[in-house]
């Protein structure tokens, strides 16, 4: 009779003993281990199963679920609260059965994918996908910033009749009413707004 493929992993998996004093012991190299050993384990694709000493119970799952905790717990947040919540409401959902298996193949799948995702961003964004991101964001608020202040003339024409920081101790003219905006005020606020309509239409061509 053959085993499944899930029988297959277990029976060739190394296995992991887990003490009343919570210490774990690793039968393949006869040493105690932790459960950052552990999750280097999984990160090199070490397959493993734990039970209980006394026992003999497999509380791999139980013992999967607390790296996850020790990982969250330092700051290591892949999992969203969205997808927290949602998880919690599937329990003694009816659709409780259907979870785990949509789950596994979902992440299957991303596993597969996952080299030629880095290999797609490092295409795109260069040797550091976040930090180029983070740049091109950056670079994307500044241009947003540029445009709210091409498309105001009002407020760029009051900053430019700003007047001037005098030296402490020189008295200005008191109730002096701003000068009007010339001709030249008028002609530059037109050239800021076909210089703003020259940078939107070049960012919808490179689109």
């Amino acid at each position: 009779m053959s085993l499944s493929g899930e029988q297959a992993a277990t029976a060739n998996a190394v296995v992991i003993k887990k003490y009343a004093n919570r210490r774990l012991y690793n039968t393949a190299t006869s040493t105690y281990v932790t459960l950052d050993d552990l999750s280097d384990m999984v990160k090199k694709g070490t397959d493993f199963v734990v039970y209980d000493a006394k026992s003999g119970e497999d509380i791999t799952r139980s013992v999967l679920t607390q790296i996850i905790f020790e990982e969250e717990s330092k700051g290591q947040n892949l999992l969203p609260i969205k997808f927290l919540r949602q998880l919690i409401h599937f329990y003694g959902d009816s659709m409780q059965a259907f979870v785990p298996g949509y789950l596994e193949m979902s992440l299957e799948s991303l596993t597969k994918e996952q080299d030629k995702l880095r290999q797609q961003l490092a295409e795109i964004w260069g040797a550091d996908p976040f930090k180029a991101m983070q740049e091109q964001t950056e670079r994307n608020m500044a241009m947003f910033h540029d445009a709210v202040r091409m498309f105001n003339p009002f407020a760029a024409a009051m900053a430019n009749q700003q007047p001037q920081q005098r030296p402490q101790g020189q008295a200005g003219p008191k109730d002096q009413p701003p000068a009007p905006a010339g001709k030249d005020d008028l002609q530059a606020l037109k050239d800021q707004l076909s210089a703003m309509q020259r940078k939107i239409d070049a960012i919808a061509g490179g689109k």
